[in-house]
C-alpha cells in the first residue's frame, strides 16, 4: 500500500489528567457511536487509520495539539470507549502493556467468536508490523507503544509509535489491513514522524536486496564472514523521503505556533440562531465544540489536513490555545450520546442538526 504522508511530533513528557482523560473517554465513545451508526465500523477503522485524522481527534478530545502523547493517550481513550456495541476494540498500549497485545487479542478474538485461524491470523500481522518498524525500517527511533484495533470481521488497523531522544522527536507508524498483500514490501498506509536518513527495507527499491540477504542467509556461515570481511564502504541507504516519497502530503506539527493568527477561529460565533434554537439551553461554546466535532464526524478528507483548528472544539490540556471548557465538552459530549439514543430509535432530528453544525466552522 502506498504510504500517504509524514508528520513530525514533538516528544513531550507528562501525562493526561484522570478528569481530562475521562472526558476524553466519554467522547470518544460518543464519537465512535456515530462513526460506526452513520458510516460503519469499517469506515471508522479506514479513519484511524489515517494519521491526519487521527490527529485532529486527538484534538477534538482536547489533548496537547502536537505532541507524542497524542498517539498513546489518544489510543489509550480509544481502548477504553471501544467496546462490542461498536464491533471492535483495542488491544495493546504504551511501555509494558504493548507486550500484552499477543494475549489480549485471543480474548479479543473470543469476544468477537473469530475463528482460531483468524486470530493467529490478526497475531500475526500485530507481530510482523512491530518486527518490520523496529527492524526493517530503521530509521533512528525505537518503538515504544504498539496497539491493534479489531473489528467483528476480523479486520484490523495497528498504530504504532517510535522515539529518537536525540532529536526530541516521535515518529508514528499506522497499518491497515484491507488491501494489505505484502509486509515487507511497501506495506504502511503512513508513516509519520521527523525527516531524516532511513534504512527501508521495506522500499520497493529494496528488493534486490531483500533477495540478497535471503540468499546470504541460505548460503551458510562460511560465505558470509568472508563477504562480511571484504566490506570496506558500507552499502547506500535508502530513506523514506526518496524519489517514491516527493511529492507526498508533510504534516509538521512544531512546537509553536502563531496562535494570535487563529484567535479568530476561536472566536466565531454561529451565523444562525437556527442551529442554537435546536439545543435549548446550550450557549455558544457547546455549539462550537460541536461544530469541531461534526467537522470531524462529516468532513471532506481535505478539512483534517489542518488537525491543529481542532483544538479549538474544547482547547487543550496545556490551556493551549486556552483551557479546556470542561462544561462545553461535557455538554457536546451528552447531546452527542442523546442524538445517537435518539436516532437508534428512528428520531434522528437532534443528529442531523449537529451534522449540520460543520457549516459553521471556517475554512
Amino acid at each position: 500500500m502506498p504510504r500517504t504522508g509524514t508528520a513530525s511530533l514533538p516528544l513531550h513528557g507528562g501525562r493526561a489528567p484522570r478528569w481530562l482523560f475521562d472526558r476524553m473517554v466519554r467522547l470518544a465513545e460518543g464519537i465512535a457511536d456515530v462513526m460506526t451508526y452513520e458510516y460503519g465500523r469499517q469506515r471508522f477503522l479506514h479513519l484511524l487509520a489515517d494519521p491526519f485524522w487521527f490527529q485532529a481527534l486527538s484534538c477534538v478530545l482536547g489533548f496537547d495539539w502536537h505532541s507524542s502523547g497524542t498517539t498513546t493517550v489518544t489510543c489509550g481513550a480509544l481502548k477504553e470507549a471501544l467496546g462490542p456495541q461498536h464491533g471492535m476494540c483495542v488491544a495493546g498500549g504504551k511501555g509494558a502493556r504493548s507486550r500484552d497485545t499477543q494475549e489480549e487479542l485471543v480474548t479479543l478474538g473470543s469476544r468477537f467468536n473469530l475463528r482460531s485461524d483468524v486470530i493467529q491470523d490478526v497475531q500475526y500481522a500485530s507481530r510482523m508490523a512491530a518486527k518490520v518498524d523496529n527492524a526493517a525500517v530503521q530509521d533512528g527511533y525505537d518503538l515504544y507503544h504498539h496497539v491493534a484495533v479489531v473489528t467483528e470481521d476480523g479486520d484490523w488497523a495497528v498504530i504504532q509509535q517510535g522515539m529518537n531522544t536525540d532529536a526530541g522527536y516521535a515518529r508514528r507508524y499506522h497499518w491497515l489491513s484491507d488491501g494489505l498483500q505484502d509486509f515487507v514490501c511497501e506495506p504502511h498506509i503512513s508513516v509519520m514522524g521527523k525527516r531524516g536518513p532511513t534504512l527501508n527495507l521495506t522500499a520497493r527499491e529494496s528488493g534486490a536486496a531483500r533477495r540478497v540477504a535471503v540468499d546470504v542467509v541460505n548460503d551458510g556461515p562460511r560465505h558470509l564472514l568472508r563477504d562480511w570481511a571484504r566490506l570496506t564502504i558500507p552499502p547506500a541507504q535508502t530513506t523514506l523521503d526518496g524519489e517514491r516519497g516527493r511529492g507526498q502530503p508533510h504534516l509538521h506539527m512544531p512546537r509553536t505556533i502563531n496562535w494570535n493568527l487563529l484567535q479568530g477561529i476561536y472566536n466565531f460565533q454561529p451565523r444562525t440562531y437556527e442551529e442554537l434554537l435546536s439545543f435549548p439551553g446550550v450557549g455558544p461554546a457547546t455549539v462550537r465544540a460541536l461544530a469541531y466535532i461534526s467537522e470531524l464526524l462529516h468532513g471532506a478528507p481535505s478539512s483534517w489536513k489542518d488537525p491543529t483548528k481542532f483544538s479549538f472544539a474544547v482547547g487543550g490540556k496545556d490551556g493551549v490555545p486556552y483551557p479546556v471548557n470542561r462544561r462545553a465538552m461535557d455538554e457536546a459530549t451528552d447531546l452527542i450520546k442523546q442524538g445517537i439514543q435518539e436516532a437508534r430509535v428512528g428520531q434522528r432530528d437532534r443528529l442531523r442538526a449537529i451534522k449540520r453544525l460543520k457549516t459553521l466552522v471556517p475554512a
